[in-house]
């Protein structure tokens, strides 16, 4: 059996998040993309967080930057408040979310409202409101 997943779904690494970040499965809804997100942080998948945003924001994505703070975040765990819309007839979906962090070295709470729209079929991270 492989660790417990980053996300804090209880759930065996190999059995969540996982098979997203290595591409053997796409996330079906906004709240699973959010929970590999949220993984990807925690494993410094750059890569995936990258490929999951929206192309209008991708572009804008510097990989080393986002390398760095990766390096510099610890997830400590996440808890999902609420989720609205992204079923399999929307094209759009948001999720409230509470991730506890540790930044350099300082633990934190981040508060986000992330919004996620389809893009040829698959969800991504559009934006959030955070804090």
């Amino acid at each position: 059996m492989s660790r417990l997943c980053p996300c804090t779904s209880k759930l065996a690494f190999d059995k969540c998040c996982q098979p997203y970040l290595t591409g053997k499965k796409i996330p079906e809804t906004p709240e699973k993309l959010m929970r590999s997100r949220f993984s990807a942080y925690a494993t410094r998948k750059v890569e995936y967080l990258i490929a999951t945003t929206c192309a209008e924001e991708r572009s804008k994505i510097d990989p080393d930057e986002l390398a760095s703070y990766c390096r510099t975040v610890s997830c400590i765990s996440l808890k999902i408040v609420k989720t609205e819309a992204g079923g399999p007839q929307d094209d759009a979906g948001t999720v409230l979310f509470y991730a506890s962090l540790q930044v350099n070295g300082k633990r934190m709470l981040h508060r986000e409202l992330s919004r996620f729209n389809r893009e040829q079929e698959r969800w991504v991270y559009v934006d959030g409101e955070t804090n």
